[in-house]
């Protein structure tokens, strides 16, 4: 089992930044992948950035060039880099990891991005 706790979120203006962290209770090299999806309302999640098995590293085209992934394993943490915000960027973003074949999901954090 894994749990997954998630800060940083915020209102922050357009063009601005944050940073969002998902700590997870046990060692992340044990997770086959881990990462963040976002969600509005009426409207399924969806992926955002990730670290899949290999080293692999993905990214939705709206947020290329402007958000980054990555961790720190020796805190058992994955960080979302989020740079020149949009207002569409505005969501609940939550972490998610899966592993033994069960893809678990932190609580969520709420961006805004507004002026």
């Amino acid at each position: 089992q894994v749990r997954l706790v998630e800060s940083g979120g915020g209102l922050v203006q357009p063009g601005g930044s944050l940073r969002l962290s998902c700590a997870a209770s046990r060692s992340i090299f044990s997770i086959t992948a881990m990462g963040w999806h976002r969600q509005t309302p009426g409207n399924q999640r969806e992926l955002v950035a990730g670290f899949r098995s290999g080293g692999v590293t993905d990214y939705a085209d709206s947020v290329k060039g402007r958000f980054t992934i990555s961790r720190d394993n020796a805190k058992n943490t994955v960080y979302l880099q989020m740079n020149m915000l949009k207002p569409e960027d505005t969501a609940v973003y939550y972490c998610n990891a899966d592993f033994t074949g069960r893809r678990y999901w932190g609580q969520g954090v709420q961006v805004t991005v507004s002026s």
